[in-house]
């Protein structure tokens, strides 16, 4: 992640005084395209394992203080442990002792490009349609080129956009060398700009460059700023600037101005800013100013979305960042820049990660870890509450679709820590409102009702898969599919050969162990009518008694 906004003693400088919140949404100045009214995943993709074809002889960078010699209990620089479970290739041993499920400790390795695929396929089935490559100071180095390549050869497959995102920390000649590197790199030998899944927006592809209005992380004046945005302009791209949180009001953004003006989007720095909900919502009316301005100067703007940092203890399962989703969606804020895909280091990565200590190192032996040391081996239960290591993909997902309007605004999280309703799996639904069990009627014949006291094959399904997080439920009565048929008109019947949109439904936790069903035929939840009398039917805008479910699992 950007090294110039890490700290969050610099953010907390920054907190910004109360100020109106815009009374009624705004639309972006620019129509949807690759970044307006999409979630783009911040990546960093720079982890490395010492292997023999990592760039630039490579150690552990990353990965440990000391990159010559492998992660241990003392020598492990990351917040977390990733869920090693998904990957078969570009692993490697560490010292760590093993988890706590008796499997070896390793890591993986960025610059291999089965995990740069699975990467960018988590991004896409989870509702992030553009991936920021970072690219700090590259002169003299391969590691990044490296990177951008292997991103660029996974997009297509993975139906993923990606871009360059220039950071100008501690780079002091940028003003001669970022040019140089975006012509004879980038352009000239990459192709980036033209290949089809480089990200355009207003038909010219995008470009970001953090740092703006930093002076304290590089020598960079407003002068030499802005003659970057105009020349990376004149080039024909479509300019993001990554700016402080203060970027409208500190007293030192003052002389740029003229610089934040001339960026197509303005994107400001949320990571210290934010980190428990009254922060977050003590932000809101900034980031409703922030839109304002750059309705008025007809920027773009887009805003960092973070889970907040795991060691720290900032996450609250989920519903920090559910806030921050809400918050925007309010505002009419409709671009997210998830910060950050995979930065373990600070504990702000939503991809999978360890849920609990079996798949996470022990400590066998008792081994003295220094207190610098202490906050890295974080699980995603750190708080009491277990969540799958994919919950915060999933949670982005949701947040993305309330963004874009597909489901309404709540500020009640609708996804579950652990989902109940898991694909390949045979479940029964008993109806909170009756305890009653659900059932294909008359072998599916007629339509679905909670009134049955045992469970038979009329009231078991199968759990389809539908992607992004939707499933569909394949009847054992009939060996048909779940509809809310008539486009949710009509009461759930399990008659239909194949799944579409009306047979699609999410999974929406409902608390206490229990979930609701959203139809995606018509955005409403699954009722069992009636007190259950009634069969279900989906015509609710919201879930209580008779919108809620347990599950059961055979």
């Amino acid at each position: 992640m950007p090294k110039l906004f890490r700290h969050a003693r610099f953010a907390a400088a920054l907190l910004c005084v109360a100020s109106t919140i815009c009374p009624r949404p705004a639309l972006a100045g620019s129509p949807p395209g690759d970044v307006v009214g999409k979630l783009t995943a911040a990546y960093q993709g720079y982890f490395s394992c010492k292997e023999p074809t990592a760039p630039d002889g490579q150690g552990w960078i990353h990965w440990s203080y000391d990159v010559n010699s492998p992660p241990s209990l003392t020598n492990y620089s990351c917040s977390s442990w990733p869920d090693m479970r998904p990957y078969t290739t570009g692993t490697y041993a560490t010292s760590c002792p093993n988890f706590g499920n008796g499997q070896p400790a390793k890591l993986f390795t960025s610059y291999n490009s089965s995990i740069v695929s699975t990467h960018l396929n988590w991004m896409k089935q989870n509702g992030m349609a553009t991936v920021a490559i970072g690219r700090f100071d590259p002169v003299g180095i391969s590691g990044p080129t490296t990177q951008a390549q292997l991103i660029q050869a996974a997009a297509p497959a993975a139906g993923m956009k990606y871009y360059i995102s220039y950071d100008l920390s501690g780079w002091n000649n940028f003003s001669t060398e970022l040019p140089a590197d975006w012509t004879n790199v980038i352009v000239n030998q990459l192709h980036m700009p033209t290949n089809a899944n480089y990200a355009k927006q207003n038909g010219k592809p995008v470009v970001e460059v953090w740092g703006l209005g930093n002076v304290n992380a590089h020598n960079g004046t407003p002068a030499s700023e802005l003659a970057l945005v105009n020349w990376l302009k004149s080039q024909g791209c479509y300019v993001i600037g990554g700016v402080s949180h203060a970027w409208r009001w500190g007293t030192d953004m003052q002389p740029f101005v003229s610089v934040f003006q001339a960026c197509n989007m303005i994107q400001p720095w949320q990571i210290g800013v934010v980190g428990d909900i009254a922060s977050v919502d003590s932000n809101k009316s900034a980031q409703a100013d922030d839109l304002a301005w750059c309705n008025s100067n007809g920027v773009d703007y887009e805003c960092c979305i973070l889970p907040g940092d795991i060691s720290v203890h900032q996450r609250q399962h989920g519903n920090l960042m559910w806030e921050e989703f809400a918050n925007l969606r309010s505002i009419g804020v409709q671009s997210g820049f998830i910060t950050m895909f995979d930065e373990f280091g600070e504990g702000n990565q939503i991809m999978p990660t360890a849920e609990d200590a079996s798949m996470s190192p022990t400590n066998p032996s008792g081994i003295t870890i220094p207190a610098a040391n202490a906050n890295h081996f974080w699980t995603l239960d750190e708080d009491g509450t277990h969540c799958s290591s994919d919950y915060y993909m999933r949670l982005t997902a949701d947040g993305g679709k309330m963004l874009q309007g597909l489901i309404p605004l709540t500020y009640t999280r609708p996804t579950p820590p652990v989902r109940k309703l898991i694909p390949g799996t045979v479940v029964s639904f008993q109806a909170t409102v009756n305890s009653k069990y659900v059932c294909a009627d008359n072998a599916g014949a007629n339509p679905l009702i909670a009134n049955r006291s045992s469970v038979g094959a009329w009231e078991q399904f199968r759990v389809v898969d539908m992607g992004n997080n939707n499933i569909a439920l394949l009847s054992l009565a009939d060996n048909l599919y779940v509809s809310a048929d008539n486009a949710g008109a009509s009461a759930l019947i399990a008659n239909r050969s194949s799944a579409g949109q009306w047979e699609t439904f999410y999974e929406c936790d409902a608390g206490n162990g229990n979930v609701a069903l959203r139809a995606l035929a018509d955005n409403q939840f699954v009722c069992a009518d009636n007190a259950g009398a009634n069969p279900l039917i989906a015509n609710r805008t919201t879930y209580g008694l008779w919108e809620t479910f347990t599950v059961r699992t055979y």
